[in-house]
């Protein structure tokens, strides 16, 4: 059943994919890697916040057993056919999915992108690569939204990825191990389709650094020369910790990657993409420019 899974999923996004704003499809129709098939109980429910950013609370998904993949279409007329997957944050407990979702989706659509909004499986006590189904969840969106370009109208070589706070990690284990394999998997025709992200964003990371040491990058990170261009921000009272930023920029200096990190000095954590008046929370506009200059925005997609 799992060799087949990406079949399924091509068949039904076919038939799925129209000219709307907004679609929403399983990873994986046939039950995830693990499930081998089988019916997985759907325990997704929406929490409110309790926490207030902006002056609004925050909803989350906790408990997914069937992550999906929703896309939000920007109109036909400004579409740039830049696409960027997001991930929302939630420490791999929960998905803050308005905060570091939807609002984001907004914001990309605004641009002239598509956005691709990633529901992946949720709680975990681990990540990545003591668990591994936050990436496979990963690998599933890009390889399908990459296979599926034309019918989205995006192109499939400026698919990005955006995460937040543990979906920023997420993003960076994408786009550094996005050939992974779990050991004794078969060879399938999904895995011949190309998973890495052209280009990263990474927003407040969490597991970086090689915690509670603090001065090493995590050794499951993996950068190298074939990591897509990044962009990092981060404040410097971070509860998650700023050197989460500084030791991945380090790394990603070493190994030749083109980056750009933004510091500020105050914003704390988990504050998306919301208005307030501490200067961190205008950083859209230093990732539109960072879009112009990696040449993912220029025009409207033929």
């Amino acid at each position: 059943m799992y060799i087949h899974s990406l079949i399924a999923v091509a068949l039904f996004a076919a038939a799925t994919f129209v000219d709307a704003p907004q679609t929403s499809i399983p990873l994986w129709p046939n039950g995830t890697p693990e499930s081998k098939g089988a019916e997985v109980p759907d325990k997704e429910f929406k929490e409110p916040g309790t926490r207030i950013v902006a002056g609004r609370g925050l909803h989350y998904v906790k408990e997914v057993s069937k992550p999906t993949l929703t896309v939000y279409r920007p109109s036909s007329a400004k579409n740039t056919g830049a696409a960027v997957l997001v991930f929302p944050g939630g420490a791999y407990q929960r998905l803050a999915y308005d905060l570091e979702g939807t609002e984001a989706c907004d914001w990309l659509n605004s641009l002239g992108m598509t956005c691709v909004l990633v529901k992946y499986r949720v709680p975990f006590d681990k990540h990545y690569p003591d668990v591994v189904e936050d990436l496979e969840d990963a690998q599933q969106a890009m390889r399908i939204t990459r296979s599926h370009a034309a019918e989205l109208h995006i192109d499939p070589q400026r698919i990005g990825a955006l995460g937040f706070s543990a979906g920023a990690h997420l993003a960076v284990i994408l786009g550094n191990h996005p050939d992974f394999k779990k050991e004794g998997a078969p060879e399938t025709p999904e895995s011949k389709i190309d998973a890495r992200p052209n280009f990263v964003l990474e927003i407040y990371p969490g597991y970086l650094s090689n915690a509670p040491d603090l001065s090493k990058v995590a050794p499951s990170i993996g950068a190298s020369a074939s990591t897509p261009p990044t962009f990092i921000l981060q404040t410097e009272d971070d509860m998650a910790h700023v050197e989460n930023s500084l030791l991945y920029y380090k790394a990603l200096k070493d190994a030749d990657v083109k980056a750009e990190m933004h510091l500020f000095a105050e914003g704390g954590h988990g504050y998306g993409l919301r208005p307030a008046e501490l200067p961190v929370s205008h950083w859209s506009a230093l990732a539109e420019t960072w879009f112009h200059t990696i040449h993912v925005l220029d025009g409207p997609f033929h």
